[in-house]
């Protein structure tokens, strides 16, 4: 597996920890967020390769720092 990929699921798997801590589904963290479900869908899962600010937007919806995002 590339490194970039790596990197890539493991910012998912915060996201995705720190929205269920936050008792949050995926349509509300998406809604949030202004994107769609299937996107952070993907996000989550590590598919696709996310721009800054949708992870800055993302975290201020999880009023997390974006470090704590951060691979």
């Amino acid at each position: 597996m590339a490194e970039e990929d790596v990197i890539l699921k493991k910012i998912g798997k915060r996201i995705r920890a720190k929205r269920q801590e936050r008792n949050l589904s995926q349509q509300d963290l998406a809604d949030k967020c202004g994107i769609e479900k299937a996107n952070l869908s993907r996000i989550e899962s590590g598919q696709v390769n996310l721009k800054v600010l949708t992870l800055r937007r993302i975290a201020q919806a999880l009023r997390t720092p974006v470090r704590d995002l951060w691979a």
